[in-house]
């Protein structure tokens, strides 16, 4: 249910029979994350000071970044009222933007320099300031027009930083010449041509050189190019902007099966405290009329991830974004992080750009692929494997291809790149001690000194129907793994290459509540539930002889609760050379029989092929 704190219209089961939220929640939500910022703002409304841990770029930089990113939000407010906005978001904005370009301001905003995190927050002013020009921009009197104009000049002939950045110089540029201001179109056309070189095909980008696969896929590769597109006005039929409309359909295609029955989007990769954010694709597509989406369904899973997030306490009691998923969590944050850095989450407000008669609004909502049957969904550009179960309404992602890395040098195993496993229902263990351990999700090589291999760099080698594989190697060791779905379970095949006397250890997905998860295990298995029925469970099917099974505890290591406990198998001193371990991985909502599954599952290994025989009759090979 939704909090207390938190007044929102009446549902309407007639219009949204899955989500009861209509237009009119949206409007409600944006009002009151807009209405809570006020009492932390400077006097000339320039920087919005919030509570909470502060970036590494310093307390003004994080007050700009308070107003850009709301500023965000108020613009796709006031231009999606309909003519009629409220006068105080004006006032609030427009009052800002003369106190914040003013040097001799106490709020002056810091000046545009070379990879400089105002940068980001530039992009949104830019935004904000054309989506709102009959409103904000075109009534600025002169002076603060030019002290505007002067301050968006530092971003030409600068430098970005070379990844989604390249963007922020492309929509701030844009702006310039739509207002008549010095710009340099080498600057647009250098960053529009550069995203070229990281798209891989199927709708996906890469974020940068390397193998960068998240959520800045939508929130940024596709967003802001569609955003340039219209600032510039070009014909969204021809040119660049018809590439990006077909680009951004087939992404779209697929990344509707990232979000649960319940509206949780798969917890995976960095700066997950943008939460919905993660909309900002899915409501382009109908701004920019791309989407295969129909609008019932655009909205049942827009509608889906806002009221998940409500009715989890997000925003909380003041009305404010904290740093971190439901409540506060600083594992899931980054250094550049700041207390203003969660409303980049306004950009999950883009769909109130589409007036109130859009079908979108109108619509009556449409059932989420999830919720009609089980589906499985191959992403062979970033190695992911999708499958969703109805029956719990929960989405799993088996990562073959996605490390966060350079192509080359010095390589890091983040927990939110490195793991086999990413759900909607649980995260990884990324408090900085439990990432040390590297537990959960990992196929690891434990050394006599009880050091476990990193899976770092992430080879891909496969990615079709049910099946993706890829390899890792660390330490004079090599594991290459399969995984095979079949109905809401995953099969790991590893065929390992390591020396004498090290333990293979498998981790599971681990879950996490407010109370402390039970835990039970057994020969080759091994289970953890919580309080509310959540389940991960690790059998051993083949090679885990004369291991050890155990559940893996952790205290404050998990976005979703306080207590998370991980289930592992383990297999000491290793002969050296080649050994073939299979596992089956399930997180299911429902009950897990772990020693049935040993019985059913059947695994037969020879030197070329390993084939599976599940109870249904179905056979697989790894």
């Amino acid at each position: 249910m939704t909090p207390p704190h938190l007044s929102l219209p009446p549902t309407d089961r007639l219009l949204s029979s899955r989500t009861g939220w209509t237009r009119a929640h949206w409007e409600s939500l944006a009002d009151h994350l807009l209405d809570a910022l006020v009492p932390y703002a400077t006097p000339g409304f320039a920087q919005y000071r919030l509570p909470g841990r502060g970036s590494w770029s310093g307390v003004v930089s994080d007050g700009l970044e308070g107003y850009a990113r709301s500023f965000l939000l108020a613009a796709f407010r006031i231009a999606g009222a309909g003519g009629d906005p409220d006068p105080r978001l004006v006032e609030r904005y427009a009052g800002g933007l003369a106190t914040g370009t003013d040097p001799q301001s106490r709020e002056a905003w810091p000046k545009l320099t070379d990879c400089s995190q105002q940068m980001v927050e530039a992009a949104s002013i830019a935004v904000a300031l054309h989506e709102t020009r009959p409103w904000i921009w075109d009534r600025l009197d002169t002076r603060v027009q030019e002290r505007v104009v002067d301050w968006f000049c530092g971003f030409v002939g600068h430098r970005t930083w070379d990844n989604n950045w390249r963007l922020f110089q492309v929509v701030s540029e844009q702006f310039l010449a739509s207002v008549g201001a010095p710009y340099h179109q080498a600057d647009i056309d250098g960053g529009l041509d550069r995203i070229e070189d990281w798209y891989v095909g199927d709708g996906w980008y890469t974020d940068g050189d390397g193998r960068n696969f998240d959520y800045y896929i939508g929130w940024a590769l596709h967003l802001y190019p569609l955003l340039w597109s219209r600032i510039a006005g070009e014909d969204p039929d021809t040119g660049r902007t018809k590439i990006y409309r077909e680009r951004l359909s087939e992404f779209l295609g697929g990344y509707q099966h990232f979000f649960g029955t319940d509206g949780a989007p798969v917890h995976q990769g960095r700066s997950l405290t943008y939460r919905y954010a993660a909309l900002a694709p899915v409501w382009m597509g109908a701004l920019a009329d791309c989407t295969p989406l129909s609008p019932g369904r655009t909205r049942r899973l827009a509608s889906g991830t806002m009221r998940h997030f409500a009715e989890r306490g997000v925003p909380d009691e003041r009305g404010l974004l904290t740093l971190g998923w439901y409540d506060t969590f600083l594992p899931t944050t980054q250094p550049y992080s700041g207390p203003a850095s969660p409303y980049w989450a306004s950009k999950g407000f883009l769909g109130l750009l589409l007036p109130a008669d859009h079908p979108v609004w109108t619509a009556r909502e449409q059932a989420l692929p999830i919720e009609e049957s089980d589906q499985y969904t191959a992403l062979p550009a970033p190695g992911w494997l999708l499958h969703g179960t109805r029956h719990d309404g929960i989405v799993r992602l088996v990562n073959h291809g996605s490390d966060h890395n350079p192509p080359e040098g010095e390589a890091q195993d983040d927990p939110h790149y490195a793991a086999f496993g990413y759900t909607t229902a649980t995260a990884p263990e990324s408090a900085p001690h439990a990432a040390e351990r590297a537990v959960a999700n990992h196929l690891a090589l434990i050394d006599p000194e009880g050091r476990p291999s990193r899976r770092r760099r992430i080879h891909p080698l496969t990615c079709d129907g049910r099946t993706a594989s890829s390899w890792y190697e660390d330490a004079g060791a090599r594991v290459e793994t399969t995984s095979v779905l079949h109905g809401p379970w995953e099969i790991r095949v590893h065929r390992v290459d390591a020396p004498e006397g090290v333990t293979i250890r498998e981790g599971g997905h681990p879950v996490a509540h407010q109370e402390r998860p039970s835990a039970e295990a057994g020969p080759g298995w091994a289970l953890a539930r919580t309080a509310d029925g959540l389940t991960s469970a690790v059998v051993g099917l083949y090679g885990w002889d004369r291991g050890e099974a155990r559940v893996a505890r952790d205290v404050q290591a998990n976005a979703y609760g306080p207590h998370s406990a991980t289930p592992v198998l383990g297999r000491p001193h290793h002969p050296g050379g080649r050994s073939v371990q299979v596992a089956l991985i399930a997180l299911s909502r429902d009950t897990v029989h772990p020693r049935a599954l040993q019985e059913s599952v059947s695994v037969e290994v020879t030197d070329h092929a390993v084939t599976l025989v599940f109870p249904d009759g179905t056979t697989l090979s790894a």
